[in-house]
């Protein structure tokens, strides 16, 4: 008997791993599996059996995406630090895990001085919204860089209790909290920020039209709007859909991130122009994240990483195996990592 379970089961054969536990085959990623690990991945292949059972039973993709971060910020901020995003890299680098804490930090810097906030001291924006704020990373950095007051919205529980904590700790608290709250019915006056940033929480948005609205609704006049987000390439002038095989995969990588349907980058594009904001500015910036996601998986496919996933949970190992589809989407051109600025009129 062979049990399989998404989204290993669906890669090419020769990327399989094949394990035997109580007379059952399983199959894993070969990208997950490190010499000398057999036992722990043969567990981690037991427990991850049932997930998509388990998925089945959840309702909403809210309540979903909430207990996807309650499991994972945990191992994420152990092992990778504050800021649970991207780093930024120089095209083709070679980079150890020091570097890809400090590459986080330029992924900062750099969506600050493409948005044109960096070089400028008095443009320096007073009061900051960070929209899926995670463990508050971005928040405390950019209170800190530019002195000012940051609010983090987040669905997760756990991540909000140890975003404030951790402001706390580092003497951040007057400037910086965090709460529960949907990015979709933020909990904030018209005009309130000069500054509204998003950092690779825009994928787990439903409706994009209506994330976007909101973006442009708290941002204060004249105020600076910043959105880092995973994307699908964008559609040919002869094309009305993308490939199948380009939606299997998307498929398959939004069964195990919590993610709606994908959106072109063209797509933000022209929902910003809808609601007439200013000095739209994009860039694909897939070539400077490449080493991202090769890292994350040396870091899971080290004991620490392997174990800290046996103790998460089921959502979170799912998430484990779907790396390598990443991957695959990036090489591919498929996905594609955007950034998207711009300005709210006066």
């Amino acid at each position: 008997m062979t049990t399989r379970f998404p989204p290993a089961c669906q890669l090419p054969p020769q990327h399989l791993h094949t394990c035997q536990l109580n007379h059952r085959l399983l199959l894993l990623p070969r990208a997950l599996v490190p010499p000398g690990s057999r036992r722990l991945t043969f567990t981690l292949a037991a427990t991850a059996r049932g997930i998509e059972t388990e998925e089945k039973k959840d309702g909403g993709l809210k309540k979903g995406i909430a207990e996807f971060y309650d499991e994972s910020s945990g191992i994420w901020e152990d092992i990778w630090g504050d800021h649970m995003h991207h780093g930024f890299y120089d095209p083709g680098s070679t980079v150890s895990v020091s570097d890809h804490r400090a590459a986080q930090i330029r992924m900062i810097d750099e969506a600050l001085r493409f948005a044109g906030l960096s070089e400028d001291p008095t443009g320096r924006p007073k009061s900051v919204v960070d929209v899926g704020c995670g463990i508050g990373g971005s928040s405390r950095y950019l209170a800190r860089k530019f002195g000012s007051k940051c609010l983090g919205i987040t669905l997760s529980p756990v991540q909000a209790q140890r975003a404030n904590a951790l402001a706390a700790a580092q003497g951040l608290a007057d400037r910086v909290s965090f709460q529960v709250a949907d990015a979709l019915q933020q909990p904030f006056p018209d005009g309130q920020f000069d500054l509204v940033w998003s950092m690779e929480s825009g994928e787990h948005m439903p409706d994009k039209a209506k994330f976007v609205n909101e973006l442009a609704r708290v941002a204060a006049p004249g105020g600076t709007i910043i959105i880092v987000t995973w994307c699908h390439r964008d559609l040919a002038p002869s094309e009305e859909s993308l490939e199948p095989w380009e939606k299997e995969l998307l498929d398959k990588i939004c069964d195990s991130y919590y993610l709606p349907a994908w959106c072109s980058t063209a797509d933000y594009v022209n929902l910003l122009q809808s609601l007439s904001l200013e000095d739209i500015k994009v860039a694909d910036w897939s070539q400077y994240v490449a080493p991202f996601w090769p890292a994350v998986i040396r870091s899971a496919l080290t004991w620490k990483g392997l174990t800290s996933l046996l103790r998460s949970g089921l959502k979170t190992i799912k998430g484990a195996l779907a790396m390598p589809l990443m991957i695959e989407g990036f090489k591919k051109d498929l996905i594609k990592f955007a950034i998207i600025t711009c300005r709210k009129p006066e």
